[in-house]
């Protein structure tokens, strides 16, 4: 079982950046990839951004491919997002999530949750 807890949300003004954290529980964090997923009020959840089991490879949304980096350190069990160059658009509940594959972009594909950071961006 991973446990996960994301912080770093806050608001910003757009144009400006973030980075997120997300610290997980136990010894098997390095056996999992990680996705950062983002979901605004009225909106399905979406994917934003994956690393695989070594930080070696990414994978990202369109829509912030460019303005955003994920990377992990295994040693520290914590993932992070940056976010650059924030947009309006952006701001949503920021989810971190543990899969046992590298590259889903469904939430169902994860099996572990954070409880989320708020991100609000403001024009």
């Amino acid at each position: 079982q991973v446990q996960l807890v994301e912080s770093g949300g806050g608001l910003v003004q757009a144009g400006g950046s973030l980075r997120l954290s997300c610290a997980a529980s136990g010894r098997t964090f390095s056996s999992y990839s990680m996705g950062w997923f983002r979901q605004a009020p009225g909106k399905e959840r979406e994917f934003v951004a994956a690393i695989n089991l070594s930080g070696r490879y990414t994978y990202y949304a369109d829509s912030v491919k460019g303005r955003f980096t994920v990377s992990r350190d295994n040693a520290k069990n914590t993932a992070y997002l940056q976010m650059n160059s924030l947009k309006p658009e952006d701001a949503a509940v920021y989810y971190c999530a543990a899969d046992r594959e590298f590259g889903h972009t469904a939430a169902p594909s994860y099996d572990y949750w954070g409880q989320g950071t708020q991100v609000t961006v403001s024009s």
